[in-house]
């Protein structure tokens, strides 16, 4: 059974992030995706789901201080806090039972169902982006039980309270990380990208604010959106709570294919 790692010490800056994310794909290296074409699209999936269900756990309890409903994009035993998480109930449950059970579980019941998200009657638009991201995924690339428990530990400890967002948005951080590595080594597909510190100059220059449509016509990592997503956010809190009409903003992303 796979060690519940309470001991996560914080992420304060992008290398720590970088390096911990390294230590992440040298697993999946080992694991049956030996190139970064194979693990950054495994790395991709795991690491949406670990951030959804944080996204969603915040919003839950916020609803609930309030007084209001709030319906989950995913149900158990699909959230990550009960599949992939070191307590997970789900998980638990499939460790404990037959040889297989948790891989079996993955590719058998987990990725079809999100897949499927977009079929559902009254799906909303995020369980259609959901079913979107997963579209493409068949099965886990992960040869092992053991390595992808492994991997899943690591990502879980990947938390907003570890992470220091102050220099960083964690998500782009990560890609961003990944690429400078591959193009280092001149192969797998390595690429430019614009410097975090230019990134914030350019979307403080340009000031995006509620109730405008943001685009990045070559998003590359998608290290525009997210500051602009983050500079957004900084003016909502700084202002007085907005209104429901004006709390999305549409943010759109177009990437040149080579």
């Amino acid at each position: 059974m796979a060690r519940n790692k309470n001991n996560a010490r914080r992420i304060t800056t992008p290398q720590s992030l970088n390096a911990y994310v390294k230590g992440i794909c040298d697993i999946m290296r080992r694991s049956n995706c030996a190139g970064a074409l194979q693990y950054v699209p495994e790395l991709t999936w795991m690491l949406f789901l670990r951030i959804l269900d944080e996204k969603e756990e915040r919003e839950m309890e916020t609803a609930r201080a309030v007084g209001a409903e709030f319906q989950p994009s995913l149900d158990y035993p699909c959230r990550w806090r009960d599949w992939a998480a070191p307590e997970g109930e789900k998980r638990l449950e499939l460790q404990i039972g037959t040889l297989g059970g948790f891989m079996s579980f993955v590719n058998g019941d987990l990725i079809p169902s999100l897949c499927s998200l977009k079929d559902h009657p009254g799906a909303n638009v995020r369980q259609k982006v959901i079913s979107q991201i997963f579209s493409s995924i068949e099965r886990t690339k992960i040869d092992t039980e053991r390595n992808l428990l492994d991997i899943l530990d690591r990502i879980h400890q990947l938390k907003t309270e570890q992470v220091e967002e102050t220099h960083m948005f964690t998500l782009s951080q990560v890609y961003e990380g990944l690429l400078q590595k591959m193009g280092e080594k001149n192969n797998d597909g390595g690429q430019f990208f614009t410097p975090r510190q230019i990134i914030k100059a350019m979307v403080q220059a340009v000031g995006p604010k509620l109730g405008q449509t943001v685009y990045d016509p070559c998003c590359g990592t998608g290290g525009f959106l997210a500051q602009a997503y983050s500079h957004i956010c900084a003016l909502r809190r700084g202002a007085q709570r907005a209104s429901k009409s004006s709390r999305s903003v549409p943010f759109m992303g177009a990437r040149r294919k080579t």
